[in-house]
């Protein structure tokens, strides 16, 4: 038995958790599935789930459900054991085209519900995320879905769903890397209960892998960039998304609760923040 494999065994056997503010959790770390379609997505995800994940990340506008839901059907994993995410487009934000829009997601997954369904992005101009927000309410009073949630929101979209509804969110994910730890969005959400997950928690090129205190933090502890970011991240309770679609780096993604940064550690990253890297104000970005 190789220490990549071995150390994988431990890992499955460490998968912490978030308790979201529904009853329901989380694990604390998932796997991204943008762009990984076809047999080659299903071989991808399979393999995920093989080495020790149990949340997949999906979206209508990934167009992968589907590889999802066979790489599910493929694994040795029992359903109950995996949280499955998909998430709702802006070209379904309409009541009826939502609630109907997540029974196709079911159908394409080839499953009976979802652990997580977010609406994607808020589309403020368009303005019927409301709509979709009561979609998700009543999909999950059918039973469709275990847990909703928003994608890209601002306090203030999600102030205005829980005025109308009296629903908070279980979790906001957003972009959230070294250079952009969303810190507005993160204190909103960690003084109403909602879990924040990471979309992009690697930051795209790489670029913070060169950052001076990232390097010396993972020889401090023996650990690579990536999965120092990746700590980092969990103790600022985020859930990270990360993709990877090698077998290496999926275990090593994985390979970050064995070890914990320093207060002043997990603050000398959050000082790495700059405006001028946020990809996307979603206020002003919007996508369907």
């Amino acid at each position: 038995m190789t220490d990549l494999v071995r150390n994988n065994l431990e890992r499955r056997r460490k998968m912490e958790y978030f308790n979201l503010n529904d009853g329901n959790r989380i694990p604390k770390i998932g796997f991204g599935t943008y762009k990984l379609n076809g047999s080659r997505g299903v071989f991808a995800i399979q393999a995920a789930l093989k080495n020790g994940y149990r949340l997949l990340d999906s979206a209508v506008n990934y167009e992968n459900e589907g590889a999802v839901g066979r790489a599910i059907k493929n694994s040795h994993v029992s359903r109950d054991k995996i949280f499955v995410t998909s998430k709702l487009p802006g070209r379904h934000h309409k009541y009826q085209e939502a609630l109907e829009q997540i029974q196709e997601s079911l159908y394409s997954a080839n499953l009976d519900y979802y652990d997580l369904y977010l609406i994607h992005w808020p589309n403020p101009k368009e303005n019927h995320y409301l709509e979709a927000w009561q979609a998700m309410i009543d999909a999950q009073r059918f039973g469709l879905i275990r847990s909703v949630g928003v994608s890209n929101f601002e306090p203030e979209h999600i102030e205005y769903l829980y005025r109308e509804t009296g629903v908070m969110p279980a979790v906001n994910q957003v972009e959230l890397h070294p250079y952009w730890s969303s810190k507005k969005v993160r204190e909103y959400d960690n003084q109403h209960h909602i879990i924040t997950e990471a979309w992009s928690p690697l930051q795209r090129g790489g670029e913070a892998f060169q950052e001076k205190e990232i390097i010396e933090l993972a020889q401090k502890y023996h650990k690579s960039p990536a999965q120092i970011i990746l700590r980092w991240e969990t103790q600022i309770n985020v859930v990270p998304i990360p993709k990877a679609s090698s077998y290496e780096h999926q275990l090593s993604n994985l390979d970050i609760f064995d070890f914990k940064l320093a207060p002043e550690e997990v603050q000398s990253l959050i000082n790495l923040d700059k405006e001028s890297a946020r990809r996307f104000d979603p206020n002003e970005h919007e996508e369907f």
